[in-house]
């Protein structure tokens, strides 16, 4: 595979999570040393890619239901990872022409990526921030242009809290947010778990552990405890492809993601 040139400040040598994501998708900014860590995920795991798929897909469900039924026009996505098709902005705008979206991540390959994807769409940015500093994120007057954070915000946290580890106190960040918001926000989360053959999921958080981020699997129970203090939506914490599909789920994957979308009152 020819490897494209690597943005200035970007060590390729080591694996990279949003880049091992890109590859599961079929997309091109990933490298050798993603790919290989990527094919040792999948000897164990084959499922990685539809699962991504599926992870995908409920990102694009929930932000058509927040930009449609939700009534929501801003959207904050944490942790976004590499532009691909069906992006935040793309999904939104195509319900509401209006929606505005903030990308948000601290890789420095996807803002390099997200801000040369995106410097003539209106309406959105993509700000260098960290999940663990929610202050300093929600701070950002580069955000404020861009998001009013005194209406509801549609906030995203698609594969990202289990980045965290639980010295890291990502229940307590996601509660900090939480609070930050204005009645009538929503955040969507996913989230992988165990689930049935855990230890096929152990040996693949294991991988993750030599590249830039690590995995913490969680149980149904703590990941639960992310959405405290909110109203849970139908159909609740489920498996990705249950939640409001728009076809028939495939019975076929293992249950190693969670999913959900709250309402703060």
């Amino acid at each position: 595979m020819h490897e494209r040139p690597a943005p200035p400040g970007i060590d390729v040598s080591v694996p990279n999570v949003a880049r091992m994501y890109d590859f599961y998708l079929g997309g091109k900014d990933n490298y050798a040393a993603d790919r290989a860590a990527a094919d040792e995920v999948l000897r164990v795991a084959p499922q990685a890619p539809a699962l991504a798929r599926e992870n995908r897909a409920f990102l694009d469900r929930a932000v058509r239901f927040l930009a449609g039924e939700a009534g929501l026009r801003q959207f904050v996505d944490i942790g976004a990872g590499l532009p691909t098709q069906g992006n935040v902005h793309e999904v939104a705008q195509s319900v509401a022409p209006d929606a505005r979206v903030a990308y948000i991540d601290n890789d420095p390959m996807v803002l390099a990526h997200g801000r040369a994807l995106l410097a003539s769409t209106p309406g959105t940015v993509t700000l260098a921030g960290d999940l663990r500093a929610v202050d300093d994120l929600l701070a950002d007057p580069a955000l404020r242009e861009v998001i009013d954070l005194d209406r509801p915000v549609g906030v995203l946290l698609i594969s990202v809290l289990h980045c965290l580890d639980d010295d890291e106190r990502p229940h307590e960040t996601v509660a900090a947010l939480r609070d930050a918001l204005p009645s009538g926000s929503h955040l969507a989360i996913s989230h992988i778990t165990a689930g049935e053959r855990a230890e096929v999921a152990q040996e693949g958080a294991r991988v993750y552990r030599r590249a830039s981020t690590g995995m913490t699997l969680r149980s149904a129970d703590s990941i639960g405890r992310f959405f405290d203090g909110l109203d849970v939506l139908d159909p609740g914490i489920v498996p990705l492809a249950a939640w409001r599909p728009a076809v028939p789920p495939r019975a076929d994957l293992p249950t190693w993601f969670l999913c959900g979308v709250g309402r703060k009152r």
